[in-house]
């Protein structure tokens, strides 16, 4: 199993980034599609409009946004799909999940890698 890991998509392209594939709903802002150097792009992993909406990346609220969006991940037969596919080209090479948050701490990439990587020590679902 390779490494999966968490990145900014707003901090230059490294070769060791692997698989790069954004997570974010919406596209960032100022980042052209050949400078992104995506192999992915998987906008229905991200929380709900609804959930995106609410939360606003508003630190205070991030406790019940996590609570949120993991019973979105675990509920949501199309998050769960792309969250295998995530697993599965991590089992043959590094991944990084690239973001567009400016908080690194308060936003749905952390909440949706701690679950990539519970599924992976086996500890979720």
């Amino acid at each position: 199993m390779s490494d999966i890991f968490l990145k900014r998509i707003y901090e230059p392209y490294d070769e060791m980034d692997g698989c790069r594939i954004l997570v974010d709903r919406v596209w960032p802002r100022g980042i052209s599609k050949e400078s992104a150097k995506l192999q992915y792009w998987f906008k229905d992993i991200a929380p709900s409009p609804d959930l995106r909406k609410w939360f606003c990346h508003k630190p205070e609220l991030f406790p019940e946004f996590r609570s949120r969006y993991l019973d979105e991940l675990r509920s949501d037969d199309q998050k769960q799909n792309l969250m295998r596919q995530v697993l599965e080209t991590a089992a043959n090479e590094q991944v990084t999940l690239l973001y567009g948050a400016k908080d690194p701490v308060y936003n749905h990439a952390v909440v949706l890698h701690e679950e990539l990587m519970n599924q992976i020590n086996g500890e979720s679902l």
